[in-house]
């Protein structure tokens, strides 16, 4: 294909994802309520030992400005459109990269979408359940004399990028394992350089964690450490394989 060509292609991927991402968002507008009464389950765990202006046990928020519970809504919205369309836009992704890849590496890559999909959802998961414990450390650390009082845009934001952020950083060991199967690096070199991963993953986790509290850092650095070994290891049996091929 020409360049001219992939620029096509590029447009036409885009638009498809740009129209997933409008019809999940449409379903988030839908099912708004009982998704935001979900994500204030953290606030509401918080308000259970701290203290919180409203009554934070009914998962209360403040509305200090007339367009807040709109811009919520629509940002809700779009976050939600976002997850749902997460398989159209790893499909589209792999739909464009895939006339560039050998037969072989096509087998392989088909298998990443399943795996990319799931550690998505797990990083989504693992940001829900920790992020009581990021909120009571953020408002413990002034001392006793702040009160949570969030608004409903400021928590949503919060809690959509937070899930955001762990979804995309759980999916470091499947581009580990791309890059791999493509014969970018092989496992000796991630077992020789691991070091400077690890300081690496740190940066990144330290980077693109929305809260900034030591607990999202730890809760998001240390899985990634692990899934850096798990790629390792899948990549010593892809290189076992091309040996045995050779031999």
């Amino acid at each position: 294909m020409t360049l001219m060509e992939h620029l096509v292609e590029l447009r036409q991927r885009l638009t498809k994802c740009a129209i997933a991402v409008l019809i999940g968002g449409i379903v988030g507008w839908i099912i708004f309520p009982d998704v935001f009464h979900f994500l204030l389950q953290p606030m509401v765990e918080l308000c259970k030992h701290s203290s919180c202006l409203l009554n934070g046990h009914a998962g209360n928020v403040l509305n200090t400005d007339p367009l807040d519970p709109l811009v919520t809504r629509v940002k809700l919205s779009a976050f939600i459109g976002i997850a749902l369309a997460m398989p159209v836009l790893l499909w589209q992704i792999w739909r464009f990269v895939a006339p560039g890849l050998y037969s072989n590496e096509r087998r392989y890559a088909m298998a990443f979408i399943g795996p990319a999909l799931l550690l998505f959802v797990g990083g989504a998961a693992v940001a829900y359940e920790i992020l009581p414990y990021s909120l009571d450390w953020l408002q413990s650390i002034g001392g006793s004399n702040f009160t949570a009082a969030y608004t409903a845009d400021k928590f949503t934001t919060l809690v959509g990028w937070m899930m955001l952020a762990f979804g995309a950083a759980f999916q470091f060991p499947v581009i580990l394992v791309a890059l791999e199967v493509m014969g970018v690096v092989n496992s000796r070199q991630l077992r020789h350089q691991w070091r400077y991963w690890v300081a690496g993953i740190a940066v990144v986790a330290g980077v693109i964690t929305p809260s900034g509290d030591p607990i999202s850092f730890l809760f998001m650095a240390v899985p990634m450490v692990f899934l850096y070994g798990v790629a390792i290891l899948i990549g010593m049996v892809i290189d076992w394989r091309r040996r045995r091929a050779a031999a």
